[in-house]
């Protein structure tokens, strides 16, 4: 497994993260026993980088990632976040994000995380965030507890005030470099990069959305947009091949990121995403793919108080 500088924290990661949000069981039941197994069979193949949130099943999944990594917490490079711990629960207060903190390494049983996110900016006030958010955080950081400080979310725009606003470590986007949209290399991959700092791309399968089973029922796309990745998906059946192969490889192809982070909760999962990195597809089935989802290229959704 190929691994990448960090941006300028001194961490490698590998090229392909583990997701850990499915261990909280975000799309659907899970196995616990088997999440362990996952977790384990990821650092054998060669995945050191874990993401994880206590929003992910309410803290379920820092738990089971936190009982897998028993033993083993040295072998990887571990990201949680804080503010976010509901649906529509925020929380952005330093007091809080500081008890959130504690309370994740407590439930990861570790005595340090390497990378800490404000998670969803979207849904806080920007200022308080930058202002007072962040500089609580480069403190836990000072003191050891945080190896690099970042902040995640879906609209591009707020992350590049965020890159503006705070000498800030990394950035996580999601849902902005996968098959069916492109457009985190327009403004804000170039912009992180002139600062220096390191670049997380997530969900590469948009949440589901390119993928045969297709996505969970809460997924917040527009019909037009779940459309054309169904035929994406059964386009791809015909020839032979699975969507989410497909997608994983073309996304893990961009240099322009440290890492890309997917969902896992299984050994199969994991052996299936890792074999998709450098596989071999026609061209001409990419250029076809491409065409099937043309008329919905670039398309997203709202999220957080702005939209």
């Amino acid at each position: 497994m190929r691994q990448r500088d960090l941006g300028q924290t001194g961490l490698k990661v590998s090229v392909l993260g583990f997701g850990a949000s499915p261990l909280g069981g975000e799309f659907g039941a899970i196995d616990e026993s088997e999440g362990i197994r996952s977790v384990h069979r990821a650092i054998d193949l060669g995945i050191n980088f874990f993401d994880t949130a206590p929003f992910y099943g309410r803290t379920r999944s820092e738990t089971v990632l936190g009982q897998a990594l028993e033993g083993r917490r040295h072998e990887v490079v571990l990201a949680t976040k804080v503010g976010r711990y509901g649906k529509t629960e925020f929380d952005f207060s330093p007091k809080t994000i500081i008890a959130g903190l504690e309370a994740s390494l407590n439930r990861l049983k570790t005595d340090h995380v390497d990378v800490i996110y404000v998670h969803d900016i979207e849904f806080g006030d920007l200022a308080l965030i930058l202002n007072e958010t962040i500089p609580a955080l480069m403190k836990a950081k000072a003191q050891g507890k945080i190896g690099a400080v970042g902040v995640s979310g879906l609209p591009l725009a707020i992350l590049q005030e965020a890159v503006l606003g705070a000498d800030l470590d990394l950035i996580l986007s999601y849902c902005h470099y996968h098959l069916a949209d492109q457009s985190l290399m327009d403004n804000l991959a170039p912009l992180v990069r002139s600062k220096g700092m390191g670049l997380i791309n997530a969900a590469p399968l948009a949440m589901g959305l390119l993928t045969q089973p297709g996505p969970p029922a809460w997924h917040p796309a527009p019909d037009a947009m779940k459309q054309a990745c169904r035929e994406a998906a059964e386009y791809c059946t015909q020839q032979g091949f699975d969507l989410a192969d497909v997608a994983l490889d073309f996304a893990t192809r961009l240099d322009s990121v440290d890492s890309t982070v997917v969902g896992m909760s299984t050994v199969v999962e994991v052996d299936r995403n890792v074999a998709a990195i450098g596989i071999s597809v026609d061209p001409m089935i990419l250029v076809a793919i491409e065409e099937i989802l043309a008329p919905v290229r670039g398309m997203t959704w709202s999220s957080g108080k702005a939209s």
